[in-house]
């Protein structure tokens, strides 16, 4: 989406940060659908909100646990819900696939800079890099975000054919386990300790993430509908600078934040959920990339790229065109992004 489309609200945006008090009371209900059910990566979302911070800033926010970025894509672009968490990816397919749809959403916000796929094997079935896949069974749901970008891992890596298995989600590590298939497709900070919960130790899985093999795909961003980014382009805004400032404290004590996913979910195993955490800030929050481009932003030629290349591995419909999936017109100002700890020395 063209930045300049978004000039026309440059006044009604001012005015809204300029009578904060105002803000606060309209109190703008807004209901956020995440991309998965509540574990360690959703304190992002739930420290904010418990913390009053979407509040402060004159929003009701409703947060509701997810079944996969398609979803939270489908039920923002139904109206169903007003702003969401999905992969990039998704969103994209989802553009190139429904040209004439007439409420298509929009990324707003970079969370996560680097998709979370990865390909995971056991070592002892001697798969030690890429081109060890070759020949092999790969394992993973048929909407498993890794598998629907496999193409474009392969192609990065030299990798010949594969044979993939298909199953239901909770199956997927118990199969690698059995010997059922080679290797598996999936979010690196999600398998890996779904593999240690079924009784296999972190230095026997080998995890070949594709953000280090050649994949720079983004992640999941927010994504909004168009009818809250028409009508009510300073509540996005004051959404994402409530929610950057919950990332900033995420960032500095992770640890701590599970606690507010435990009000969520009385039963999560509160120090898996930490490691969860932890894994997806590490590798996906506050990664090199993220730090270089800018937490909440992305590079117009890194998006430009993965458009081309979600549209060839995705098989869409139309090519994607990455001026209608994102905007940057309604991130909050630079201050307000700046949350990666400092370093120390």
């Amino acid at each position: 989406m063209d930045k300049r489309s978004f000039l026309k609200h440059g006044a009604a945006l001012a005015a809204a940060c300029a009578l904060p008090g105002l803000a606060r009371a309209q109190n703008l209900p807004i209901k956020f659908q995440l991309d998965w059910r509540f574990e360690g990566p959703s304190a992002l979302f739930l420290l904010p909100a418990a913390k009053g911070y979407f509040r402060d800033a004159g929003l009701d926010v409703t947060i509701d646990a997810g079944t996969g970025s398609a979803a939270a894509v489908q039920r923002v672009a139904s109206g169903t819900y007003d702003m969401g968490f999905a992969d990039m990816a998704a969103l994209m397919e989802f553009h190139a696939n429904n040209p004439d749809a007439p409420n298509k959403p929009v990324a707003v916000m970079m969370v996560y800079n680097n998709t979370p796929a990865a390909v995971l094997a056991l070592k002892k079935s001697g798969i030690a890099k890429p081109a060890d896949l070759t020949g092999k069974r790969m394992g993973a749901p048929v909407f498993d975000a890794g598998r629907k970008a496999f193409p474009i891992f392969q192609k990065a890596n030299g990798v010949g054919q594969v044979t993939w298995v298909t199953m239901d989600p909770p199956l997927r590590e118990t199969m690698l386990v059995r010997g059922d298939v080679d290797a598996i497709t999936g979010f690196s900070f999600t398998s890996l300790l779904s593999l240690e919960a079924r009784g296999v130790k972190p230095d026997e899985v080998v995890i070949m993430p594709y953000a280090e093999h050649g994949v720079r795909l983004y992640g999941n961003a927010i994504i909004a509908s168009p009818k809250l980014v028409r009508e009510r382009p300073a509540a996005v805004t004051a959404f994402l600078t409530a929610l950057a400032r919950g990332v900033r404290e995420v960032l500095a004590q992770p640890d701590a934040a599970i606690e507010f996913v435990k009000q969520r979910d009385a039963i999560i195993n509160v120090e898996l959920e930490r490691r969860r955490l932890r894994l997806a800030l590490d590798s996906v929050v506050a990664s090199a990339d993220a730090r270089r481009e800018g937490f909440g932003q992305v590079a117009p030629g890194r998006l430009a790229l993965m458009a081309s290349q979600i549209s060839d591995a995705y098989g869409t419909r139309t090519r994607v065109d990455p001026g209608a999936v994102w905007t940057s017109a309604l991130l909050p100002a630079a201050p307000a992004l700046e949350v990666f700890p400092r370093a120390r020395g």
